[in-house]
């Protein structure tokens, strides 16, 4: 029973009460494993977010029917991903969750929104400027040749998630900053009639300067993940050059790995 005049408890109650935890007492796998399995699900998809408190061990432990320190190690294993975190005198609170994107044609917009991440996206650069050497190889195009230049800083919960820069052929769709921060750029070139069909991509890591990492909330030397891209419509024209930064501590790249027949 909640005590009134207890902010903790009271935002405590409707967090957990949203969550049916099915912990199967007879199976081989550890009952903490399960609990930190359910409760990462819950935040990944939205039904758990930032600013949720669970309260804690001892609430935990009577609300779920488990030991203290099952409770306790299911915790501290979300909590070492950065999932979690515990306050003195308020309990355990739902930090962030971590994006999980699948390795396909699909862009940061359509795969935030699809789990429930609530997208946000924040236009810093948006001009028409000659396209580097770089820029003109990746889109097949003459060096010094007009592109678009764009930089987005997108977010999901309130918290910065990557660094977004991108060039496209100049009068390829209508890049107006409003309907930038309003959608996906994947989206805007659907609904724009250009079929997106495949593209040539690279992911790699470094570290983040000091100003990556005040842009990303993050510390100066944290871990980012890099992404290149270069998409091209059905017709095979290239129609995007994108190079991508993301928080390693809040992202991650999944992959489906086939055996050779």
């Amino acid at each position: 029973m909640a005590r009134t005049g207890d902010p903790a408890r009271a935002v405590t109650a409707p967090a957990l009460d949203r969550l049916d935890f099915a912990l199967d007492r007879s199976s081989p796998v550890p009952l903490y494993h399960q609990l930190a399995r359910q409760l990462e699900a819950a935040i990944e998809h939205g039904v758990l977010t930032p600013g949720n408190l669970l309260g804690n061990e001892i609430d935990l432990s009577v609300r779920l029917g488990l030991s203290r320190p099952t409770v306790r190690q299911a915790i501290q294993s979300l909590v070492d991903k950065g999932l979690l975190v515990r306050r003195r005198g308020v309990g355990t609170q739902v930090v962030h969750s971590r994006v999980r994107r699948p390795l396909e044609l699909s862009s940061l917009y359509d795969d935030l929104q699809a789990a429930g991440q609530g997208p946000y996206t924040r236009v810093v650069r948006n001009e028409t400027v000659p396209a580097s050497a770089e820029v003109a190889a990746a889109l097949g195009i003459a060096e010094g040749a007009e592109v678009t230049a764009l930089e987005r800083l997108r977010g999901t919960h309130g918290q910065p998630v990557a660094i977004l820069c991108n060039h496209l052929p100049a009068g390829l769709l209508d890049l107006a900053t409003d309907r930038l921060e309003s959608t996906g750029l994947y989206r805007m070139m659907r609904s724009d009639g250009i079929v997106l069909h495949s593209a040539r991509q690279s992911v790699g890591a470094r570290t983040a300067t000091a100003e990556e990492a005040a842009r990303l909330d993050e510390q100066a030397g944290a871990a980012l993940l890099t992404m290149r891209r270069t998409a091209y419509d059905d017709t095979g024209r290239a129609v995007e050059f994108g190079t991508h930064l993301y928080r390693a501590s809040r992202y991650a790249f999944d992959f489906q790995l086939l055996v050779r027949p």
